[in-house]
Parts: C-alpha cells; sequence; structure tokens
C-alpha cells in the first residue's frame, strides 16, 4: 500500500514541478527578452517532457535501466496511439503542415534510430551522443523555421516578479526531483512484489501517468476545435523523449536494455508511421483511423498484460 502511495503521490509532485518549473523558466526567459517563439519552442517544449525525462533520469541512475526506457517508449505510444486516437474519436483531428512535415518524420527518425542502437543490448554513450546531436539538430532547424515564419509554438510567458519566478523554478524542479525518487522507487518495488519486470512497469504504469497530461490536453484541444496545435506538441514529445530523454540520460549514465522486446520498439515506430500515413489525408486524422490507433493501442496492452501475468 505505502508503495502504490509512493507511485501516486510521486507522479502528482512531477506533473505539478514540471508545471510550476516552465511557468518559473518562461517568465525569467521573457525578461532576459528572450522571443516568444524561441522560449515556447525550448523552455515550454521541454517543460513538457520533464516528467519523462526526470523519471527516466532517476531510474538510470538507481539501475533500474528497463524503467527508464520503457517509460520513453511506453509514452511514445500512448502519445502516437492512445493520445492522438482518443482526440480523433472525440472530434477529427487537424494537423499543421510543419507537423507533416517536420515533427513526424522527425519522430520517425528518432525511433528508426533507436531500434538498432539496442541491437547489443545496450545504449551506449555513444548511442547517446549521436541521439543528442540529432537533438541538436532538430531544435537549431525548429527554431531557424520558426523565425522564417508564424510559428504555431509560441508561448505567452505568465508575468510573475523575478522572486516568483525563482521560487516557481526552484521549487518546481525540488518536486521533480523528490516526486521521480518515490515514483521510480514504488513503481519499482511493485514489479518486484508482483513478478513483473521493470520494462512491463516502464511501458505501462510510468507511461500513462507520465502522459496523464498530454491526453487531457489533446481531448480538450479537439472538442474545442484546436486540435493542431496540441498534435503538434504530442508528436513534438515523441522526438524529444527520444533523443533529448535518453541522449541526455544515455551520455551520464550508459544504459543496458534486458526487458524492452523488439515488438516493443516495431510498435512504437509502426504507431507514428501509421500516424503519419492517416495525416496525409487533407492533413486530418479521422474518427474510423483514430479509432484503428485507440484498437491497436488496447491489443498492444492486452498482450503487454498476457504476458506479464
Amino acid at each position: 500500500m505505502m508503495n502504490i502511495i509512493y507511485i501516486v503521490f510521486g507522479i502528482i509532485m512531477v506533473l505539478w514541478g514540471a508545471g510550476k518549473l516552465t511557468d518559473g523558466a518562461t517568465s525569467l526567459a521573457a525578461r532576459m527578452n528572450i522571443p516568444p517563439i524561441v522560449i515556447g519552442l525550448t523552455v515550454v517544449a521541454m517543460g513538457t517532457s520533464m516528467p519523462e525525462f526526470f523519471i527516466s533520469f532517476i531510474s538510470a541512475l538507481k539501475g533500474t535501466t528497463d524503467l527508464a526506457v520503457g517509460n520513453v517508449v511506453g509514452s511514445n505510444i500512448f502519445n502516437a496511439m492512445l493520445i492522438v486516437g482518443t482526440a480523433a474519436l472525440v472530434a477529427p483531428m487537424t494537423i499543421l503542415k510543419s507537423t507533416v512535415k517536420k515533427d513526424i518524420p522527425f519522430a520517425i527518425l528518432a525511433s528508426a534510430m533507436l531500434i538498432p542502437m539496442t541491437l547489443d543490448g545496450n545504449i551506449s554513450r555513444l548511442d547517446a551522443a549521436l541521439l543528442f546531436v540529432v537533438f541538436i539538430a532538430f531544435m537549431v532547424y525548429t527554431v531557424r523555421s520558426a523565425k522564417n515564419g508564424k510559428s504555431q509554438d509560441e508561448a505567452e510567458a505568465k508575468q510573475m516578479p523575478v522572486w516568483q519566478a525563482i521560487a516557481f523554478f526552484i521549487l518546481g524542479l525540488a518536486c521533480l526531483i523528490v516526486g521521480s525518487n518515490l515514483f521510480v522507487d514504488g513503481a519499482t518495488e511493485v514489479a518486484s512484489l508482483l513478478g513483473v519486470s521493470e520494462a512491463v512497469i516502464g511501458l505501462t504504469i510510468v507511461a500513462g501517468g507520465t502522459s496523464l497530461p498530454e491526453l487531457a490536453t489533446s481531448v480538450v484541444a479537439a472538442r474545442k476545435g484546436q486540435s493542431a496545435i496540441a498534435m503538434g506538441n504530442v508528436i513534438g514529445s515523441n522526438v524529444m523523449n527520444i533523443l533529448m530523454i535518453l541522449g541526455v540520460t544515455g551520455l551520464i549514465h550508459p544504459m543496458a536494455i534486458q526487458g524492452i522486446t523488439w515488438l516493443d520498439l516495431s510498435v512504437m515506430l509502426v504507431s507514428v508511421l501509421l500516424l503519419w500515413l492517416f495525416s496525409f489525408t487533407k492533413y486530418t486524422v479521422a474518427r474510423w483511423e483514430g479509432a484503428v490507433l485507440v484498437i491497436l493501442f488496447l491489443g498492444y496492452m492486452t498482450w503487454l498484460v498476457m504476458q506479464a501475468i
């Protein structure tokens, strides 16, 4: 029971902390006269990936590397299948041309890069460095493209006193660190008690928990007819999950992979390929296409549960 409390309390702290850290960092960046577009594409975009980053990072440091990689792979599957699929069932999802031409291809590239890197059962520092270099290239290309035209990723910074922005940043960071530790410890212990692998816990409970904000945001945006931006953010987080999170984490602590299978990695790649295929039909994901994504996701989750039993 205490481990379940750690998991719940940990993820609440992580999600709340990510919000506060992003608000504080955005406000500070605005006060330093950093252009809104750069804030939106860096501080805010990375802020939404902070839950996945800290949980994967702490997991790797604690030696539970399957949990770290499972979190990233699982989150990407949740994003591309469940989140987009559910939002499309609520209302057809509009997709911006920039998402189809830039974000989804980068997400495919990142997924395709990760698969051969796992052949030796290890993400080495060299592998991680390659991922991080591609991440830097993605950010440079994104910022340059945004400056050459109107971007959908501009962020309005919340106006607040400097002391409050600093306090939010520090408080958010503290909550991310403490919450991630609680979550990883609780999830690892539960996996041990139930005889379930860290990889399955990472692919399901951890990935689902860290993807909740994106799910809520995308469904609400779809109902309001403002799904284009939410869609771009969901796919953008897929890119950052692999390139930034595994890149930075792997540079600091190489990760051995044992429980993540070819099927898990293949589902991650196929999910974003399907999304890219669907997006070419009038730059929209229709309800029936959303239903296909959700059905495939439920099938994959059922297989994971059956394997764990």
